[in-house]
């Protein structure tokens, strides 16, 4: 008996969870409260109101048809939400089937028959033209019923037009969620190829800085443990060049790291782009570089503002509730300005809103940070820093001053007196 009970329980939980690709899940997905696909309940409104206006008005047949009827069509909307997306259009069909048993008694079911054309726009691999021909055939055979029926023509014409109008703004709107899902899921192949490219990158930057070099350092190590004895001042020379080569890789990889961790501006625009017309944010940018090359800028400068512009994209698609936004950049020999602007709600200038971030890494480099908020003119970013004052990427470190000619640095005495005993 509990065996039984506890997998009719089970049935019951897996019959009413969402499928992944149902209807109520998407709606998740897209950080939509599942009630927003249940609100539209509210036009069924007419099935009580539809008796007022015949001249029987509520008596016991109408009654006892709504308590019916009403109930089985709240389960037909309700598994058109939870069930996969090839199988919705079955329970979007019965409720059509369900308005047509009641059209000789129950002229209110005519909501129901346009709650089942619209839920049938619904299932995979319908498109506008089949779905456009299903509505055809559904329209007509109900017309064709309810006038043999005895139906006024009047009390029947709006149906077709309902149906198809709503049918359509509904069809595309679940086209725009599909195509939404698919950019969405191309967006993540891409971050995934890029990181994965990335990794390679980093991979082969740092075989080709540190295997031929770490070679070398252990065969000249070995080299000089077996001069060490014979010819001091050969195993000398060896130690001063594992000593040189070894200051050239590891400039080299700090080199490379500060290249790793620098922010491109080129990447951050892209990614900003993509962002806010991912979040219905149209941007337009405009770059300018005058007597200064793009890739010849510092990158401690181009880091910062890399970072201001993902501060400022962030802030737009979160809070901002803009519809366009604009991003320029200034760059000439003596400073950079960035300006991020949009038409959104505007706000305050708030530390949570990333704000007191930026503007700590442009005043490091000197620079002023402007932010200009209303709720008529949106919000407008701007910083500003000085070119020279950052002034080029740091380079590798220069050898010493006792270095040899040959570029080798110099061993301490105290290792030159161990080596010659």
């Amino acid at each position: 008996m509990d065996h039984s009970r506890t997998r009719a329980t089970v049935m019951l939980r897996r019959w009413l969870s969402p499928a992944p690709d149902s209807l109520l899940a998407c709606a998740a997905r897209r950080g939509s409260a599942p009630w927003t696909e249940w609100v539209h309940l509210l036009w069924t409104a007419w099935v009580f109101i539809t008796p007022m206006f015949t001249p029987s008005g509520y008596d016991t047949r109408w009654i006892g048809l709504t308590l019916l009827s009403y109930p089985l069509f709240l389960v037909l909307y309700g598994l058109t939400l939870l069930r996969p997306e090839r199988k919705m259009w079955l329970p979007a069909l019965g409720m059509v089937v369900l308005s047509m048993l009641l059209l000789r008694w129950y002229p209110s079911g005519l909501s129901y028959f346009v709650f089942g054309c619209v839920m049938l726009r619904g299932a995979r691999g319908h498109g506008l033209v089949r779905y456009l021909a299903m509505l055809v055939l559904l329209n007509g055979a109900l017309l064709a019923m309810a006038l043999a029926l005895g139906y006024p023509w009047q009390a029947v014409a709006w149906l077709p037009a309902v149906t198809v109008i709503i049918g359509l703004v509904v069809h595309a709107d679940a086209v725009n969620r599909h195509k939404d899902a698919a950019l969405k899921l191309s967006q993540e192949e891409v971050r995934r190829l890029a990181t994965a490219a990335e990794r390679e990158r980093i991979g082969r930057d740092l075989h080709d800085l540190l295997g031929h070099t770490l070679s070398l350092v252990a065969l000249k190590s070995d080299l000089a443990a077996r001069l060490i004895e014979r010819n001091p001042d050969r195993a000398l020379a060896e130690i001063s060049e594992v000593s040189r080569v070894s200051r050239e890789a590891l400039a080299q990889v700090r080199a490379a790291v500060t290249g790793i961790r620098s922010a491109g501006l080129a990447a951050e625009l892209a990614s900003a782009r993509l962002l806010l017309e991912c979040a219905g944010v149209a941007m337009r940018h405009e770059v300018g570089y005058s007597g200064v090359d793009a890739a010849a800028l510092p990158v401690p400068l181009e880091t910062a503002l890399a970072m201001v512009l993902r501060e400022a994209a962030t802030n737009i698609q979160r809070h901002a509730g803009a519809t366009r936004a604009e991003v320029t950049l200034q760059v000439d020999r003596d400073r950079a300005v960035l300006c991020i602007s949009d038409d959104g709600r505007g706000g305050a200038d708030v530390p949570g809103n990333g704000l007191a971030g930026m503007r700590e890494r442009v005043e490091v480099l000197g620079g002023r940070l402007r932010v200009d908020s209303s709720r008529r003119r949106g919000t407008t970013v701007e910083a500003c820093i000085p070119v020279r004052a950052v002034g080029p990427a740091p380079a590798a470190p220069a050898p010493d001053r006792g270095a040899r000619r040959d570029g080798s640095a110099p061993a301490s005495p105290a290792l030159a007196g161990a080596l010659r005993r």
